[in-house]
């Protein structure tokens, strides 16, 4: 087990223990005991009280160790926050935590950063012309100027109210997408959207970055978004599973962090296959940590290829007569319709391993003998999200499901697959509990327009009036005159980053709400500094399909500067549009948390789940820890399907996994059929792009970052080359090109160019390049279209259309790319300055 970050923390002192003896005497009367005695939470250290509290009931678990901090937590795992002199100085890890994760080191730097914005900006050019005249294409090079809270809100309050009456809401981008701070109250998109639905509505979005074309096919083909769904419990996948597949996915890195408080039970899963040494084996044109950590055997396929791959392993499971009839027959639709155009019934074309490893460049026993040992074991096939940010991203996944099903495995121990093994710990059990609520963005307005399909924002702002396919629909995009957004960093999110900043021309006002000067910021006409989750106080739960934990979130510092909490800046644009009370409900910050915490009380009462009143809760600096129940640790995802398929029918029109889809047929499009099919990728390697662009890009998620939150903290020393985001390069490539080792090189296509630092590594398949996502964008000179990005924001190069008509997913991990030993000027890296005026 990895070494927890706290190993050095002493032992609960004699002066906290004798507290704790009394507590004892008093509390294990049981719950009805606690629920008398809240005033007794003021009396009492903080760590007595606490672990006074666990005696009486011990789903509320103690600290193990002296509490030196206050409890808080974020996307990378909850800690105590070390305050000296009203500065955070350091952090430690919650004693339990089975994977700590150094990320939260970084907490004090995210408080004190140097590029926080100090108080409420508007852009110069903004401010002296208005909206009207605001000289748009300075966006992202204009000078700032400091204005009052009160000015700042007038302003953003006056345009609100302007373009609702003048416009309508459609006029107003309010989607907001992003990786907000985590919080249940502080959710800065959904308050966000509060404020905008009470004073008259939005345009909002459909779908997600992450998973754009995986969770639109998926609610086809088996009924669900999948993407998002608890799988089979791991104690079972350890105990049954016979050969792992990691198809596109690097799991010891992306479990780092949660969309909640991550719980990280799902690296401890992974130790323990490699523990027990079970077979696993990763596809992916990178050698990854996962990979290595569980000693993988490496398949490299070439970069977009991997429907194809499956495809020839189909074909082999077919006629090797190693797929399942009976399972096919009882539980799936249309295996027929995809037999005919694996045997090339329509076009002509066998589409066995020997074609798929002429378009993969995996050899065709390779793909054979992958088919029969997946046939021959329990195989659990985990895959990733990668594979469908791609043109034509929704086969990838429907493949996966046709090819389990072909095996016959699902529903059982062990078996089948799984699309969030490599997030949020999927698979971690399900606890017993109860869970907490957030605040809610309220009723949409009956006049609230169709949201657009997330990853086409700069599509719409460039082209107000034009129409788009969208899963079975169609959607016209509206003229949005106003962009608003909070908990996002659109800059770094959205592909052609070069394409954006002109989008980031045609509205007439963009407001930010962000705690840094991020691209997205310095892009915007109005910006409020917001407080960090460090500077509040909220609720958050810990494991996001574990549902294990409850975490209270204490305010370590106060606010700095000038910055507020987003409920405090919505509750006061509420203020000048005349809905505060509808917004506030007549509550504060403390009263929001207490009401969320009680109803959570209340379902975990029903539960048989004895908690403490919130006040000696939220007195004790503790965190509730859920029971997990022994027959959740066995619970297996489609068990109850496979075991009766009539009476738990799936959610697709047939009740069954379709791996052919009569409604998607009908839709007609020639980029989405209604089977799973190979269909070249809009670039790649035999692409006539690839001529003088020959390298395939490879983007992932970074190591030491969570996309692009924390690329402003020292953890950048770990990964940075030469200041600049690394770029994984094989020998041979690097060779040709007289690159070596730490040198700085530029990546370029026809949509951009970017400045990065060579590791030259046989951890990467010839012909293709690393980059990660998430470098802050940093053109060389703002007032030059393309120019050089000096911090490596691989968006520069990726392009802007959508995975087809169905999903309209974003495209963002391929594109075709060149690169050369960098020969210009020495450039500094000024991705993190603070802009003039600010």
């Amino acid at each position: 087990m990895k070494k927890n970050l706290n190993s050095h923390v002493e032992n609960v002192s004699d002066f906290e223990q004798k507290p704790l003896q009394v507590s004892r005497r008093r509390f294990l009367t049981g719950a009805g005991a606690v629920l008398s005695v809240p005033l007794l939470a003021g009396l009492w250290p903080k760590s007595a009280l606490a672990q006074a509290i666990s005696q009486a009931l011990p789903q509320f678990t103690a600290l193990r160790q002296a509490q030196t901090g206050i409890l808080t937590a974020a996307h990378w795992g909850a800690f105590e926050a070390i305050v000296k002199d009203g500065k955070m100085v350091d952090v430690k890890a919650i004693s339990d935590d089975p994977y700590p994760n150094e990320l939260i080191t970084m907490a004090p730097y995210q408080v004190h950063a140097e590029n926080r914005i100090k108080y409420p900006m508007v852009r110069k050019g903004w401010l002296e012309g208005g909206p009207a005249n605001s000289q748009p294409e300075l966006r992202g090079r204009d000078e700032w100027v400091r204005v009052s809270w009160d000015k700042a809100l007038t302003l953003v309050s006056d345009q609100i109210a302007r373009l609702q009456k003048e416009h309508g809401p459609q006029s107003i981008y309010a989607g907001s997408y992003g990786w907000k701070s985590v919080g249940m109250l502080h959710n800065s998109r959904t308050l966000l959207q509060r404020m905008m639905n009470l004073s008259g509505g939005f345009l909002g979005y459909a779908g997600d970055y992450s998973t754009g074309a995986a969770q639109v096919i998926m609610s086809h083909v088996v009924g669900s978004m999948e993407v998002y769904e608890q799988q089979t419990a791991w104690p079972n996948v350890i105990e049954n599973s016979q050969l792992v597949i990691l198809w596109g996915c690097n799991p010891m890195i992306t479990l780092k962090n949660s969309w909640n408080v991550p719980d990280h039970v799902g690296q401890t899963g992974f130790e323990a296959l490699k523990k027990k040494g079970t077979r696993i084996i990763s596809i992916d044109p990178v050698h990854n940590d996962s990979a290595k950590f569980v000693n993988a055997q490496w398949i490299a396929p070439r970069p977009y290829t991997d429907t194809a791959m499956l495809i020839g392993i189909a074909h082999t499971l077919l006629t090797e007569k190693l797929h399942n009839p009976d399972f096919l027959k009882t539980y799936t639709v249309g295996f027929d319709k995809f037999e005919a155009y694996l045997m090339g019934q329509d076009d002509g074309i066998v589409k066995d391993a020997n074609w798929a490893a002429e378009v993969s460049g995996v050899d065709a026993d390779v793909l054979r003998q992958l088919a029969r040992d997946m046939a021959k074991n329990r195989t659990m096939i985990m895959g990733g999200w990668g594979i469908q940010r791609q043109h034509h991203g929704e086969q990838q996944h429907w493949m996966l499901v046709t090819v389990a099903a072909m095996l016959g495995q699902i529903g059982l121990p062990g078996g089948g697959f799984g699309f969030s093994y490599h997030y949020s710990s999927g698979g971690s059990p399900t606890a017993k509990g109860g869970i907490l609520a957030g605040i809610s963005a309220g009723n949409s307005p009956k006049n609230t327009p169709t949201p657009i399909p997330v990853a086409r924002i700069a599509e719409c702002l460039m082209n107000p009036g034009k129409t788009i396919n969208f899963n079975g629909a169609q959607v016209t995009y509206p003229d949005v005159k106003m962009v608003y957004v909070a908990g996002g960093n659109t800059f770094h999110q959205h592909q052609d980053t070069n394409a954006l900043v002109k989008a980031f021309q045609k509205p007439e006002t963009i407001v930010v709400n962000e705690p840094y000067w991020t691209a997205t910021a310095k892009h915007a006409d109005i910006v409020f500094p917001t407080t960090t989750s460090y500077e509040r106080n909220d609720l958050e739960m810990g494991g996001d399909y574990s549902q294990l934990y409850v975490f209270p979130m204490h305010q370590c510092v106060p606010p700095q500067f000038e910055s507020r909490s987003d409920f405090d800046i919505f509750a006061g644009l509420s203020e000048k549009l005349g809905v505060q009370d509808a917004f506030t409900e007549g509550k504060d910050e403390t009263q929001w948390l207490k009401s969320m915490y009680d109803d959570m009380k209340t379902q975990a009462r029903a539960a048989r789940v004895a908690l403490p009143p919130f006040d000696m809760f939220w007195e004790s600096n503790n965190y509730v820890r859920f029971p997990v129940p022994e027959e959740n640790k066995q619970w297996v995802r489609f068990a109850d399907y496979r075991e009766n398929p009539l009476l738990n029918p799936l959610g697709t029109p047939s009740g069954k996994i379709e791996i052919y889809s009569d409604a998607i047929e009908k839709m007609g499009y020639e980029d989405c059929k209604g089977i799973p099919t190979w269909m070249p990728p809009h670039e790649w390697y035999k692409g006539p792009e690839a001529a003088k662009y020959p390298l395939s890009l490879n983007t992932a998620h970074p190591i030491n970052r969570l996309h692009s939150q924390l690329d402003n903290t020292p953890l950048r020393k770990k990964y940075a080359v030469a200041d600049r985001e690394a770029i994984l390069i094989h020998p041979i490539d690097a060779k040709t090109r007289g690159i070596s080792n730490g040198d700085l090189v530029r990546a370029f296509n026809d949509r951009g160019q970017i400045l990065v630092g060579a590791v030259v590594t046989e951890d990467v398949r010839q012909g293709v390049i690393r980059i990660s996502e998430g470098a802050w964008f940093d053109p060389a000179d703002p007032a030059t279209p393309g120019s050089l990005c000096k911090n490596g924001n691989v968006n520069c190069l990726t392009f802007d259309i959508g995975s087809s008509s169905l999903a309209q997913g974003n495209c963002g991990q391929m594109a075709q790319v060149e690169i050369e030993k960098y020969q210009g000027p020495a450039l500094t890296n000024t991705a993190h300055a603070v802009p003039a005026g600010a």
